[in-house]
């Protein structure tokens, strides 16, 4: 669940790497027990990994693979689609890389990124030092995963809460 105006565009991304943005407005306002209206096509295998909210033109999306490969894209290369699409490519998905397992939009003041591994090694990484890449892209190597090892989630840091630690 997140807070929006009524005004501000979705990111749904799916562990196949795809990723669809539309606007809040094509979702109708339901009640609490109603089920909903689908935001992205799932293909066969594929599972929703992360949905968020674009706030401002000039966030970046994280994606972050299974394997520790990562990369930033600038949201503005996602174009706004209707609801219910199979998405376009938020990152290329291959064997060394492995699925994606998060998504999420940094702010131009985030200051870091914390990612947890199944095994519960962390890291801390300055969002200046993950790589602004294209769309299609499968990322750098961000996170050295021990064997067996793979991401489990990522947090973003605001710089407040950098600040007090």
């Amino acid at each position: 669940v997140k807070t929006t105006t009524g005004q501000n565009d979705v990111i749904i991304s799916t562990s196949a790497g795809q990723a669809i943005r539309f606007n809040e407005a094509d979702v109708r306002a339901m009640g609490r027990s109603a089920m909903g209206v689908r935001g992205i096509r799932l293909r066969p295998k594929d599972e929703v990994v992360g949905m968020d909210i674009v706030t401002d033109p000039k966030q970046k999306l994280i994606a972050i693979a299974a394997n520790g490969y990562g990369k930033a894209t600038l949201v503005s290369n996602f174009p706004t689609h209707k609801r219910g699409g199979v998405g376009i490519k938020v990152a290329a998905v291959t064997a060394k890389t492995g699925t994606i397992v998060a998504v999420h939009t940094l702010d131009p003041e985030a200051s870091e990124v914390i990612m947890m591994s199944t095994k519960g090694q962390a890291i801390r990484v300055a969002v200046k030092d993950i790589p602004t890449l294209g769309r299609a892209t499968q990322g750098v190597r961000i996170m050295k995963m021990a064997e067996g090892d793979t991401v489990a989630s990522l947090g973003i840091v605001l710089p407040e809460e950098a600040e007090e630690e």
